[in-house]
């Protein structure tokens, strides 16, 4: 069994402020140790299920996050950007399952770092008129693969979200959101403990997932109608109004065209992220 670890931050055990998770905040280096042991704790659970490959994508921001020397050494990651796949770098259909590590919630919903890909820039994501946010299009992503996505964890918020596009997907909450930047913490040492069994769990009784091909329709509304300007320039890509975009293509081609958004968009805002 081949199993793919998308891994966030925003979501990990303890998390709750910009502090926590944006270079060079007071907390970050504490944070990344947090959030490579969350990922080490779905490691030994996949392994406990049979595993035979776990490859982790580093997904967070700068995407070199995970510490190497604290990571489970039976883990392959994958660090840096940019990825042309970005929070999916590196998955196939060859995998069995992918697991969500430190998700969060989408842009407008209360969540703990609630956002959507970047901290303000994006207001709202439409998949096929639903709204949607980074959990939405990595299920829908990783379903065109004919992948299924086995658990994600987060705050409970976050993992509301999940079960929301997909009731079959084990969570694990790891903090319960109070405000957009507080929460109310699962002991640490417990909260590991739930990734490592809820993930061995959702792993041993793993559902079959066929490819789900076809064109989808991908709406994104800016905050900035100076974003929309360029992005237009991609062939395909039309304007909805002064700040949303369209465009349709299969769920891969989307999910490519979405990471080469996000990088025009960081090529013309300034802005800091959590504003």
């Amino acid at each position: 069994m081949k199993v793919y670890v998308s891994a966030d931050m925003e979501g990990v055990t303890g998390v709750v402020d910009a502090e926590d998770v944006q270079p060079p905040g007071r907390d970050y280096e504490r944070a990344r140790v947090l959030m490579t042991e969350d990922v080490n704790a779905a490691v030994r659970g996949a392994y406990a299920a049979g595993a035979t490959e776990v490859l982790v994508n580093d997904a967070h921001g700068p995407m070199r996050n995970l510490l190497p020397d604290l990571l489970d050494p039976r883990a392959l990651l994958i660090k840096g950007r940019p990825k042309p796949m970005g929070m999916m770098e590196g998955l196939t259909p060859e995998y069995d399952a992918v697991v969500c590590i430190g998700f969060h919630a989408r842009a407008g919903v209360l969540g703990v770092l609630s956002h959507s890909f970047m901290g303000h820039e994006i207001e709202d994501i439409w998949l096929d008129d639903q709204l949607t946010g980074e959990i939405g299009l990595l299920h829908a992503a990783a379903a065109a693969h004919g992948v299924p996505v086995a658990l994600l964890t987060g705050d409970d918020t976050a993992c509301d979200e999940m079960k929301a596009w997909d009731a079959a997907v084990a969570t694990v909450p790891v903090k319960f959101a109070k405000d957009r930047f507080a929460a109310q913490l699962v002991p640490v040492t417990e909260a590991r403990a739930a990734i490592e069994t809820t993930t061995a769990d959702a792993l041993r009784s793993l559902r079959t997932s066929d490819p789900q091909p076809g064109p989808r329709t991908l709406a994104v509304r800016w905050q900035s109608a100076s974003v929309v300007s360029h992005v237009t320039a991609i062939p395909g890509v039309t304007r909805r109004d002064d700040r949303t975009v369209v465009v349709e293509a299969d769920m891969l081609q989307l999910y490519r065209l979405f990471n080469l958004f996000l990088r025009v968009c960081t090529a013309v805002t300034s802005n800091p992220p959590y504003c």
